[in-house]
């Protein structure tokens, strides 16, 4: 069985820095994020943190990666410019984008979208979040139910300053009323793109066994397909025979 190649990315700050997170994540949410990919017989997942040389995301790392899980938070602007690069040109390649939580003000996610800022409304109160689907037959809900309870998270809520996604796979309610578009797809290039809004590091999201269904499953459907590579500039009609 050939395998799909992933490599987690993570800030690894917060757990060195909030002792909460560590106790809920002790391996980093890379580590756990990559333990729960590593359970499934098609799927071998690395990680690679913000402190390592280049990011832990140099050519040859990124080369062999089929599907790139990035979270971010506290650090975005400590990544270097020529990394995201790399990583842009790479999705644009084929290799696939998963985009959790607060990375959504990532500059990845910002040179993905093109826009000004990737703005949004929040509150880190706790309440509870319900993620309803609004695509049921996409590829990502494979084996999931109608609806995702998480009991407490921090809150997002629109506008969502992001470009009109390809599809919407999830809407988020929150207890003080807030809706939130936590599921969006984006294809760049070659490239398939997965926002997803649960995974604030003081709650222990990437544990709940719905939440790692949707990561696999995104992990699956933004894997590159093997397509043929297009071909640019003038060109004189090959197809001619």
């Amino acid at each position: 069985m050939e395998k799909i190649h992933v490599t987690v990315w993570n800030e690894n700050v917060h757990e060195k820095e909030m002792p909460e997170v560590a106790a809920i994540y002790p391996t980093g949410i890379h580590g756990a994020i990559a333990e729960f990919l590593n359970k499934e017989a098609d799927i071998e997942a690395g990680t690679a943190t913000l402190e390592m040389p280049e990011h832990g995301l140099t050519q040859e790392v990124l080369d062999k990666t089929d599907v790139l899980i990035w979270w971010g938070h506290c650090a975005h602007d400590k990544v270097s410019d020529e990394v995201v690069e790399r990583v842009h040109q790479r999705v644009l390649d084929g290799m696939g984008l998963i985009v959790l939580h607060s990375g959504h003000a990532s500059k990845i996610f910002h040179k993905i979208c093109g826009t000004r800022s990737l703005n949004l409304k929040w509150r880190e109160v706790g309440e509870k979040e319900i993620l309803w689907c609004v695509n049921p037959g996409h590829p990502i809900m494979k084996g999931l139910g109608d609806h995702i309870v998480l009991e407490h998270e921090e809150t997002y809520g629109e506008h969502f300053e992001i470009p009109q996604p390809d599809e919407l796979v999830f809407i988020s309610w929150f207890e003080g009323g807030e809706v939130f578009r936590s599921g969006c797809t984006f294809t760049r290039g070659k490239g398939h793109i997965f926002y997803f809004k649960p995974g604030h590091e003081t709650y222990p999201v990437y544990h709940n066994p719905d939440i790692q269904k949707v990561i696999v499953n995104a992990v699956r459907w933004a894997a590159p397909v093997g397509g043929p590579n297009p071909q640019y500039g003038w060109i004189e009609k090959p197809w001619v025979k």
